[in-house]
């Protein structure tokens, strides 16, 4: 009987080891605005939020790092943030009665079930989120 060699051994565990957190760093998704990718989200009833981000604003700085922190709690699995340019997307703002930036509208499908303005605290912005799943 051939036993693996400790080189084999230790590849295994290793490739074990980043297959489950590549898992768990895909639990939130960013990803920059599309109205057809937001469109999709929400005809699947998938949760998903659009941050209104300037990037001289620096609450809005500060969200997109607790943004990044957020990316591998497991517990935020399936939400989708979708990052649109405050300054850009004025349609966008017009028609989701935004005014500001630092602004994320949370929805689960179609349906808005949160708003989080100018909250820059990951635990706050993950209460937001988890009323999407």
């Amino acid at each position: 009987m051939n036993r693996p060699s400790l080189m084999q051994t230790l590849k295994l565990t290793v490739a074990a080891s980043l297959l489950t957190l590549s898992t768990w760093a895909s639990a939130l998704e960013l990803l920059p605005f599309s109205t057809a990718q937001l469109s999709a989200l929400q005809q699947q009833g998938k949760p998903v939020a659009v941050h209104f981000h300037a990037d001289w604003c620096s609450t809005c700085v500060n969200q997109a790092k607790s943004l990044e922190t957020l990316k591998a709690d497991p517990q935020l699995q399936g939400m989708t943030v979708l990052v649109a340019n405050y300054d850009q997307e004025k349609d966008l703002r017009k028609s989701m009665k935004v005014r500001s930036q630092s602004v994320m509208v949370v929805f689960k499908g179609a349906q808005e079930v949160a708003r989080v303005n100018g909250q820059t605290r990951a635990n706050d912005i993950k209460a937001a989120f988890i009323r999407a799943l």
